[in-house]
């Protein structure tokens, strides 16, 4: 038995893939008027028009509408949050959006919940300016995921330029260098700042206070 959802949506992958986009994104709205609440069907339509037709509105007005009917549908929540998280008038809602993401992102499924945890730490570093937020879900992230050397790479540079912490940005650039030791920026940030922060014998440095 044939699966009609199925089928436009295959069918629009093929005419994207062939170069019309516009052709695929008029199928799925076809189909979409015989059955609003397919939701598989409004997000492939939804990417089409923000990365294929660079109708960035009309696609967003489309993840509306799914999580409009379905607030806890992952699928469009990661795609709200990964198109509107540049855009400061939307910093509120995407800020609300990761924390129900995170919510529903069983953590036992750890590398799935580290990249959620990941990406909410640079959206709060970067839009939000929530410096120790960011480390917390950077930390949430390095839990779940140890090994996934970028999330201790972007850890240390929250630390560094960031949160001033150079104890715990010495520790996850010796965690990057252990993982990846080809790195040659975390080599080059962890050797300026073992010069400029801590002394010979690998201690932080005490800060001097000049009298006036």
């Amino acid at each position: 038995m044939s699966d009609p959802a199925f089928e436009a949506i295959s069918k629009a992958r093929r005419q994207t893939e062939g170069g019309n986009p516009q052709g695929a994104c008029e199928t799925l709205q076809t189909f979409l008027s015989t059955d609003p609440g397919c939701s598989k069907a409004r997000l492939e339509l939804a990417r089409i028009m923000v990365y294929e037709l660079d109708r960035r509105k009309e696609g967003i007005e489309q993840l509306d509408i799914i999580l409009s009917e379905d607030p806890d549908n992952i699928d469009a929540l990661k795609a709200s949050t990964t198109v509107r998280m540049t855009e400061k008038r939307y910093r509120e809602q995407v800020d609300e959006d990761y924390r129900r993401l995170i919510s529903l992102t069983p953590e036992k499924d750890r590398r799935e919940y580290a990249k959620v945890c990941a990406a909410y730490a640079v959206f709060l570093r970067v839009q939000m300016v929530r410096f120790q937020e960011s480390g917390e879900y950077y930390e949430k992230a390095i839990a779940a995921d140890p090994g996934a050397y970028e999330y201790h790479q972007d850890y240390a540079v929250l630390l560094l330029n960031d949160l001033k912490d150079y104890v715990k940005a010495k520790a996850e650039l010796e965690e990057v260098l252990r993982l990846k030791p080809n790195s040659l920026s975390a080599r080059k940030n962890y050797d300026i700042l073992m010069k400029t922060k801590f002394d010979a014998d690998g201690n932080l440095k005490k800060k001097r206070f000049f009298r006036h």
